[in-house]
């Protein structure tokens, strides 16, 4: 992965970071942060490091993680 492709993942994950304002919701702030990242990397492997391939993976990523997040926050709430 290029400097600029790691950088594109470091800002959108500080952004998706803050979206996550929920104060009882930890898993889904960690949820978020690391499926974007991990989402980010994959999108950049898998399109050949392409930008729109790094930040299509990091939004999906952070979708899904912050729904897993969101699941694990209830379940522990219980």
């Amino acid at each position: 992965m290029t400097k600029v492709m790691m950088a594109v993942c470091v800002a959108l994950v500080s952004v998706l970071a803050g979206c996550g304002g929920n104060p009882t919701g930890r898993g889904e702030t960690i949820g978020t942060v690391g499926g974007a990242a991990v989402g980010g990397m994959v999108g950049s492997e898998v399109s050949g490091g392409s930008t729109a391939g790094t930040v299509g993976g990091a939004v999906v990523g952070g979708v899904i993680g912050n729904e897993i997040g969101e699941r694990h926050d209830e379940r522990k709430r219980r």
